[in-house]
């Protein structure tokens, strides 16, 4: 994710000042602080009805002209979301609070604290038709940008590459080849690459022993699949052809390389 998806923005001083603390109530108003990375740098919608005195708080404690007197914090958000659709722009709207988990008792939104809010920065064009232009977070006191789709399935990948490549990793230390019977794996002792060996050191003998013995028992499942007689000469001259080749292989192996002049 980029820096500024991951950035974060906190005042504590700011906080401090805020009358009633952090809520439902001062939760735009945070977020419109000067200092804030994330506010946008034209004027929003939010900002020119608070130079008129128009905000939640105004309308709990004071009410509006159509409807006078004190308002409840449902009353106000409503008002207050009413008439930022009036307005055309960009603005940020909170978000109702998560549902509650089924049987949890209700908590009234106008007295308990809440540690999350959700900022919605929007551009509205008329009263019905927006456009999102990003979503933040307020935990704790601390603004957060939500990250992008694209930001979040990049994320997944490269966690899921670096998954596959510590596998692979881990399985190539597994893997031991020898002509007469190909690829092995040993999964036993962290993978040691000869586990019939010792300390990477084996008999030739014993190579070819175990190369015919292999030989032996995939000739025996073919063979198994046939009825006596329908193996040609042919097929019997290749086996034999290719065991000699495979012989020839591993004294090659064993053998010291010539130094170059």
């Amino acid at each position: 994710m980029s820096s500024s998806e991951t950035a974060a923005f906190t005042d504590p001083v700011g906080l401090m000042l805020l009358h009633g603390g952090l809520s439902r109530i001062t939760a735009v108003e945070y977020f419109l602080h000067p200092l804030n990375p994330f506010k946008s740098k034209n004027e929003t919608t939010n900002e020119k009805l608070a130079r008129n005195n128009f905000s939640i708080a105004m309308l709990i404690e004071r009410g509006s002209d159509d409807c006078p007197g004190p308002m409840t914090l449902a009353q106000a958000e409503d008002k207050y979301r009413i008439t930022l659709s009036r307005e055309k722009g960009e603005q940020y709207d909170l978000l109702p609070p998560p549902p509650q988990a089924r049987g949890a008792p209700p908590i009234d939104i106008s007295t308990e604290p809440f540690r999350l809010f959700t900022v919605r920065h929007i551009y509205r064009s008329s009263p019905t038709t927006f456009t999102a232009l990003g979503i933040y977070y307020v935990l704790d006191g601390v603004i957060y940008k939500s990250p992008s789709v694209r930001a979040l399935l990049k994320a997944t990948v490269s966690r899921t590459i670096q998954g596959l490549e510590d596998a692979c990793d881990a399985l190539s230390g597994c893997a031991w080849y020898e002509p007469g019977t190909g690829y092995a794996w040993n999964f036993e002792a962290g993978g040691k690459q000869n586990p019939e060996g010792v300390d990477g050191e084996e008999d030739e003998v014993d190579i070819l022993n175990r190369m015919r013995m292999g030989r032996r028992k995939r000739m025996r499942r073919v063979l198994d699949n046939r009825r006596p007689g329908e193996r040609t000469e042919e097929e019997e001259e290749g086996i034999r052809a290719k065991e000699k080749i495979n012989a020839i292989l591993l004294r090659l192996r064993k053998r010291p390389l010539a130094p170059v002049a």
